[in-house]
């Protein structure tokens, strides 16, 4: 195997990857051809793109090749699951140096197959091109199986809140990688790769959930799409934050507040979504808060007030 891709070469590149990918079986027409022909059985589509950047999403001396592999489709698949379809496949975009290792191409396959492989999730197809910094483009698509999407936009006043998964333990591997430490390993490694609930998605969806988004930019960012898309004012309620005992670990290692992780860390890709007042959630999920009136534009408050603390990511602002 040639030490780079440069000396591999574009087509044996290809030949090297799709054959760490294989294929399930709604993928009709695989890699190798201009195109890729998957099955469609609800006649809809859901379909989802991302870009991650290298030194912008990612760094190579923080995650190896495989967890940044994972963390591209994870955060793609929770893109499909929050409108409550479940995930069929992915392609899957690559720019890279010419001097990239080809251990690196492939350890990034193997986590793309690592993070498909249990959702019966295949890659169907891609394209590879030289690029100056790593670039990984990733599209999902997903099945509603009969049901209607759950969008943003249908939260209702008297609503409950609920949210299913993890928050702040990504911003705490980040805090940590970004003071040059490696532990506590578990904060670590849900930065490297989030730990989605992609059961929950459809699940929210057949539990009547009203609207539902993904937490990828920090919990009251999300929560404030939701507001604004449906017109509503949600109130948090702080006495239901979890901090975690692994960041309040963290927390009180760097002298930082932990609540503020939970409230605006991003990428843990957990899910929050608004259920009719008086549906019974399975226990995983975690009332946080109410729809409490109709609001143009739509707000957020934490414990009646307007939140005081950071905002959430935003690919634009200054860091």
């Amino acid at each position: 195997m040639a030490d780079n891709i440069a000396d591999l070469g574009e087509f044996g590149l290809i030949e090297a990857v799709t054959a760490r990918l294989p294929q399930g079986p709604g993928v009709l027409l695989g890699p190798g051809d201009d195109a890729a022909v998957l099955a469609a059985p609800d006649g809809r589509v859901v379909v989802t793109t991302d870009l991650l950047i290298e030194d912008r999403h990612f760094r190579r001396a923080w995650s190896e090749a495989v967890d940044v592999g994972h963390k591209a489709a994870a955060q793609n698949l929770a893109d499909v699951v929050a409108m409550g379809a479940r995930p069929t496949a992915l392609t899957v975009g690559l720019g890279a140096p010419a001097d990239l290792p080809t251990a690196w191409a492939l350890g990034l396959a193997d986590g793309l197959r690592g993070e498909c492989e249990p959702l019966d999730v295949s890659v169907a197809g891609g394209d590879m091109v030289a690029s100056d910094v790593i670039v990984v483009a990733v599209t999902a698509l997903g099945d509603l199986q009969g049901r209607a999407p759950v969008t943003r936009a249908g939260a209702r006043v008297g609503d409950l809140v609920a949210v299913c998964g993890r928050l702040g333990w990504s911003e705490a591997g980040f805090r940590v990688l970004s003071r040059g430490f490696r532990t506590p390993r578990a904060v670590v490694e849900a930065h490297r790769r989030p730990q989605v609930p992609y059961d929950a998605g459809p699940e929210a969806a057949m539990l009547g959930a009203t609207a539902m988004c993904d937490v990828s930019d920090g919990l009251v960012a999300d929560v404030g799409h939701i507001a604004s898309a449906s017109g509503m004012l949600i109130d948090l309620d702080p006495d239901a934050v979890v901090v975690d005992e692994p960041l309040q670990q963290v927390a009180s290692a760097l002298g930082a507040d932990p609540v503020e992780w939970v409230l605006t860390g991003g990428e843990d890709h957990a899910l929050v979504a608004t259920f009719p007042a008086g549906t019974e959630l399975p226990q995983r999920w975690r009332v946080i808060g109410t729809v409490t009136q109709a609001s143009a534009p739509g707000r957020v408050h934490v414990g009646g007030e307007a939140y005081g603390g950071g905002s959430g990511h935003d690919h634009f602002r200054p860091h």
